[in-house]
């Protein structure tokens, strides 16, 4: 949009999110390091997380922000969505927040064009 651009890094292969606490060994006791250390994530061995480095004009990098758990709701758009229809996130229901989310993979086959043909008409 306004010609910002900045790259994305993948932790695959590395230590990163086992470092910074959000990949979690499920054959080890459950301890209370996630989201800075106040509680351990139940869902599964993946939490989510967001951190934010840069790298300054010598080479040195700083780790500027990083955000788990509720601190993630301002990149969840669908959330603020959520939030003002009645029933809103509706979750209580749920073993945890976000168990409705799916990856794309899980929904099973999708007919990418016949997705695109009922978007057609709004203009998207």
């Amino acid at each position: 949009l306004l010609g910002l651009r900045f790259p994305w890094v993948s932790a695959a292969g590395s230590t990163f999110n086992a470092d910074f606490h959000v990949t979690f060994d499920p054959d080890a006791p459950p301890e209370n390091n996630y989201n800075f250390g106040t509680g351990h994530f139940k869902a599964g061995p993946e939490a989510p997380g967001l951190s934010v480095f840069t790298k300054s004009e010598d080479g040195t990098i700083y780790h500027t922000y990083s955000a788990y758990a509720r601190g993630l709701e301002n990149f969840i758009a669908t959330y603020d969505f959520l939030d003002v229809v009645p029933k809103g996130r509706d979750e209580h229901s749920f073993d945890f927040p976000m168990a409705w989310v799916k990856r794309r993979f899980e929904y099973g086959d999708i007919d990418a064009d016949a997705w695109w043909s009922y978007l057609a008409p709004y203009g998207i």
